[in-house]
């Protein structure tokens, strides 16, 4: 069984809260997928922090452009 979570809503929180459960969805239920939203949310945006500082790098990408290469030079015709 999960545990129990209580939380004391600010009034923005309060306000998305009564947004979320307008049409009926429990309070339970949308607490539950706004969590599971944000953290999806969370790990894209630093999985595209990480892509973004790997396209920086340019030690990166001439390393990988030579390992490309000599993987060309390995394929079967």
């Amino acid at each position: 069984m999960a545990d129990t979570i209580t939380f004391r809503p600010d009034e923005d929180a309060a306000r998305a809260l009564a947004t979320l459960t307008r049409d009926g969805t429990s309070v339970s239920t949308a607490v539950r997928t706004a969590l599971i939203e944000a953290a999806r949310e969370r790990a894209r945006q630093a999985l595209r922090a990480e892509a973004e500082s790997l396209a920086a790098d340019e030690q990166d990408r001439a390393e990988a452009a030579q390992v490309l290469r000599d993987m060309e030079s390995l394929r079967a015709w």
